[in-house]
């Protein structure tokens, strides 16, 4: 389909509601219009796109969280934590492709919130998620370094490895978003061997294919069980399980956090309608096979009473693909798979870093920000916003002593929850996105992606963020403690903070349909997206399908 068959008619939107005015330019106040100011170049390519897609944010949190998540729910409660979960992330992630796909701009969700729904709202959005970004990018690289004492457990040597991991992440992002692309591009393809052949190992474990020939069928979903209980409510057993699922929930999200990554980097993506839609359409199977295929296989060749899986060593001993390796007798894959984890853990933090500072950036462009923040090289790169994140990457540091690992703790707890503001935000600003599509008569369906499911995705994602933010700290309510309680719920007080105040100090209102802008400073398909050449050959044809 051509570029030009998705271009509106707005002559004709006009006439089909000639009370509405679609050309709505909104008060110069508000800054839509940057790009006269909007330095960056679209260096990203169709296969960096894809990769980072699939596997951009991969991390410790599936590849050893999902130990964790067996031993806190069973099997079949972590399985339907991670589904649950997961169906939350797509729904988050449809949601913010269609708002892409009409609108690839630098700012991306906090500049929608706050162009459709509330200028304040795009505040305390950004600066929410900003932080939950920034402060993910420590927790990657710590994760990374606690990877390296699988093979030199000396603690001399913690602070050295921490220095190189994070010099070499600063350094991936400040030589430009080509070098990013094509660095992660190589660790999606590590990411996605290594999650391939730890499924079909586990699958060849559990079928009886290992070294001891022992097969295991679904004899760990018998004995003990197929949930476990989060011991909170031992009298109740049936009680004890639901909390079981609800103590997963957190860990699930943290192995989904960052999918909208590919969205955010539109603004810096070659044919970024095409591409994304690309991406948002294949994201279903990367959800169905790397994590409900993936903790449906561990729930098969482990039990969720393993002794070994309550060891938070950090290394890929904590891994249910090792414990299971190890009890099966196999005894060369743990090495190999914890050199896999250290990888994804890196990549992790170098796409986390890549995140905050584009948000940043976006929130600069538009006066949310102080404006150095949206200086750019003549390349186009945001070096202020990239070295102002890249700070935040010595937080990593703190862990070498125990009372700063302390202090750690609490900001990776405080940066929870902020994923889940920040999957409501989207959610809630598409349905606001949706009305104002409908009311001025724009057909969605003329978008190069959009979803026949909306808005009911989007009203499901965001009821269901809204209950995982009531209860992230349920567990304080029956062993409470003032840091556990502060650390669950301080980042409610936090966003609406930010929303309030930027709301009664720029006297902003909650943009109503025919005032909404879907014009100002949006490039048309004319001005983002490249011919499209059909494959040739064998290899192109292959290309096309993986990438």
């Amino acid at each position: 389909m051509s570029s030009e068959d998705h271009k509106y008619d707005v002559n004709s939107v006009e006439k089909n509601n000639p009370d509405v005015g679609v050309h709505v330019v909104a008060d110069g106040r508000h800054q839509f219009d940057v790009a006269s100011i909007d330095l960056v170049q679209r260096r990203l390519k169709q296969r960096h796109v894809q990769m980072i897609a699939i596997a951009g944010t991969l991390g410790t949190g599936l590849f050893l969280g999902s130990g964790k998540a067996l031993s806190g729910a069973g099997p079949l409660g972590a399985l339907i934590a991670y589904a649950l979960v997961g169906s939350v992330a797509y729904s988050s992630l449809c949601s913010i492709g269609e708002m892409t796909s009409h609108a690839p701009i630098s700012g991306t969700f906090p500049h929608f919130a706050a162009r459709w729904v509330d200028p304040a709202l795009g505040f305390a959005v950004g600066w929410n998620y900003f932080y939950t970004n920034v402060i993910t990018v420590p927790v990657e690289i710590t994760g990374a370094q606690i990877l390296i004492t699988y093979w030199d457990s000396n603690p001399n040597h913690a602070g050295i490895y921490t220095a190189i991991i994070i010099v070499f992440a600063c350094a991936t992002n400040i030589f430009g978003v080509r070098y990013f692309g094509e660095a992660e591009f190589v660790f999606s393809i590590i990411k996605l061997t290594m999650i391939t052949g730890l499924i079909l190992v586990g699958l060849i474990i559990d079928l009886g294919g290992s070294p001891n020939h022992h097969r295991l069928g679904f004899q760990y979903w018998k004995n003990p069980g197929i949930f476990a209980g989060a011991g909170l409510e031992p009298q109740h057993v049936g009680l004890d399980r639901f909390l079981g699922i609800l103590s997963v929930i957190v860990q699930a999200s943290f192995s989904f956090q960052g999918m909208e990554l590919v969205a955010i980097a539109a603004s810096e993506t070659e044919n970024p309608r095409r591409n994304i839609a690309k991406a948002v359409r294949r994201v279903f199977f990367r959800i169905l096979v790397f994590y409900i295929l993936g903790i449906f296989i561990t729930g098969l060749i482990v039990p969720y009473n393993d002794p070994n899986l309550l060891q938070s060593t950090g290394t890929a001993a904590q891994s249910p693909y090792v414990i299971a390796m190890t009890n099966a007798g196999i005894k060369v894959l743990p090495s190999v798979i914890n050199a896999g984890v250290m990888t994804s853990a890196f990549s992790a933090a170098n796409s986390f870093l890549f995140c905050s500072s584009r948000i940043l950036y976006g929130l600069a462009l538009r006066g949310q920000a102080p404006k150095i923040f949206a200086r750019c090289t003549n390349s186009g790169l945001p070096f202020i916003a990239v070295a102002f994140s890249s700070i935040f990457a010595l937080l990593a540091l703190m862990n070498i002593k125990s009372g700063g690992a302390t202090v750690f703790n609490w900001f990776v707890n405080l940066s929870t929850v902020g994923g889940f503001f920040g999957w409501g935000s989207i959610n809630l600003t598409y349905i606001y996105f949706h009305r104002g599509m409908k009311y001025q008569g724009i057909d969605r369906t003329k978008l190069h992606y959009w979803s026949p499911l909306q808005p009911w995705l989007a009203i499901w994602g965001l009821s269901w963020c809204i209950f995982f933010i009531i209860i992230n700290g349920f567990e304080a309510f029956w062993t409470f403690t003032a840091s556990g309680f502060l650390t669950a719920y301080i980042n409610i007080p936090l966003f609406f903070a930010l929303y309030f105040g930027w709301k009664f100090m720029k006297k902003t209102e909650v943009w109503k349909p025919e005032e909404m802008d879907f014009v100002t400073g949006i490039p048309t398909p004319e001005e983002t997206e490249g011919p499209e050449y059909p494959p040739e050959g064998f290899w192109q044809k292959l290309a096309e399908v993986l990438f």
